[in-house]
């Protein structure tokens, strides 16, 4: 399975409300993205027109590979943008900043491909029980960046009170993956870390001005420097971490409910997830209606059960609830919330299965449904196709050496997977040393390994 080889093949419409006020200060645009984030598009925006960041309002964060349309709000400003890349259309004007209480829910159409005649033949059954059951309301990949990028998750740094380690993963270390200028930017700040008065030469420098201008004055106060960086951005690490640890504890709370049996196991950026299937109405009645806590000192436990759960993985990561604090900040702070345990993909429609023209031989399938704000489209499409991203799958694809493109293998893996997990993950019949006897290859290698093995699939494709 291949997802979001076009830009088209991902496309996402936010439905929104707003309470229009022609005297509003906050001017509200459609904007119409492709191949940008959220965040990306906003920089461009205040850039171009030298608005500060805080007068930009959104709903909400929309995927960079795809092409997305979502509300922003500029505040005292009325421009004009018709970028190839990046449009706006004006909608009107309102009283108050956007915030994710505008939308309303969110209509994906997305485009399979590289699916085999196999795949096709399972999809009926898979469309069935996503019907029935739901999806985990899991956080994916999208949200853990920092791991891909080699970073790890900067808030517990913060949390350690290592400041200066946390701003070097911020501003001083790029990424292997990363080709942009934003890398040379943060591979300048690397070889000349504390060297603060140096101009750094590379485009888009100014987007750590704060920091860098704080610096030069204040040289060894790396609290203070990251207090320069955006709020948004710097929630959104804390954010980060919470969703890592919902993710491990709901896997927890499904192993004890439903137990391991019933449990299929799909790899993402940061391990492993588990999805329910084959279960009988009892046990999806305890699912039902469920909800579990995204993590603060502050978090109070109703059922004994998701207690357990959640602060097993705290206690793996050596924590208590008191531990998930910033020292000496309160700038910076994790909240409680709830977040349901499941979401139900709304107006579903599956397409006939089509010959892809990018995959020879394959073929492709539009997939189309509702989501609330806040799940996730990608883990629908995974949840229905799961077969294809089960781990040992993986491994046996790449010892024949092919690839998987819908998701990447992890980068770093914050803590090691229970034992149930790893036995669910291996397949049975092989030998216990037969893990032991593969070379283990990194993260980088393995992708190089994929892209050289699909080069050679589609020359031997041409040849027939």
């Amino acid at each position: 399975m291949r997802l979001k080889q076009r830009p088209e093949d991902f496309q996402v419409t936010e439905s929104w409300r707003f309470d229009e006020d022609r005297h509003g200060r906050h001017v509200v645009y459609l904007m119409d993205k492709q191949k940008l984030s959220t965040f990306d598009a906003v920089e461009r925006i205040c850039a171009r027109f030298k608005i500060p960041r805080a007068a930009v309002s959104y709903c909400g964060l929309k995927d960079k590979q795809g092409r997305t349309t979502q509300l922003v709000a500029i505040q005292g400003r009325e421009i004009e943008l018709q970028d190839p890349d990046l449009r706006l259309k004006p909608l009107g004007r309102t009283a108050a900043p956007l915030s994710a209480a505008n939308t309303t829910s969110n209509r994906f159409a997305v485009t399979v491909r590289d699916l085999s005649d196999d795949d096709v033949a399972r999809l009926p059954a898979s469309i069935a029980e996503v019907r029935r059951l739901g999806v985990v309301n899991y956080f994916d990949s999208q949200r853990f960046g920092s791991l891909k990028h080699g970073q790890g998750f900067i808030v517990k740094d913060l949390m350690r009170g290592d400041f200066e380690a946390a701003l070097k993963n911020v501003l001083a270390r790029p990424s292997e993956l990363d080709r942009s200028d934003d890398a040379r930017v943060k591979g300048f700040w690397k070889e000349h870390w504390g060297d603060w008065e140096r101009r750094n030469p590379y485009p888009g420098a100014e987007r750590y001005q704060a920091v860098t201008r704080w610096l030069r004055t204040h040289p060894d106060d790396f609290r203070g420097a990251l207090l320069r960086t955006e709020p948004r951005w710097r929630a959104l690490q804390v954010f980060a971490y919470q969703s890592w640890l919902w993710n491990e504890g709901v896997k927890q709370y499904l192993r004890d409910v439903v137990g391991i049996r019933n449990l299929l196991s799909v790899k993402y950026q940061a391990g492993a997830l588990l999805f329910p299937h084959a279960l009988d109405a009892d046990r999806a009645r305890l699912l039902e209606g469920k909800t579990f806590p995204l993590l603060a000192p502050a978090t109070r436990f109703a059922d004994p059960v998701v207690e357990r759960a959640a602060l097993s993985v705290l206690g793996r990561e050596d924590m208590t609830l008191a531990s998930l604090a910033i020292p000496g900040t309160p700038e910076i702070h994790f909240d409680p919330e709830e977040r349901p345990l499941l979401v139900h993909p709304g107006r579903l429609a599956v397409g006939e299965a089509r010959p892809d023209e990018l995959n020879r031989g394959r073929f492709r399938v539009n997939v189309a449904f509702t989501l609330p704000p806040g799940a996730y489209a990608t883990l629908v499409v995974k949840r229905l196709f799961q077969w294809t991203l089960a781990p040992h799958r993986d491994e046996r694809r790449r010892g024949r050496g092919e690839g998987d493109e819908a998701t990447a293998a992890p980068a770093t893996a914050p803590a090691a997977a229970p034992k149930q997990e790893r036995a669910a993950r291996a397949p049975s019949s092989a030998p216990a040393h037969a893990a032991e006897e593969q070379p283990k290859l990194g993260f980088l290698a393995r992708r190089r390994a994929e892209k050289q093995a699909r080069a050679a699939r589609r020359a031997a494709a041409k040849k027939r």
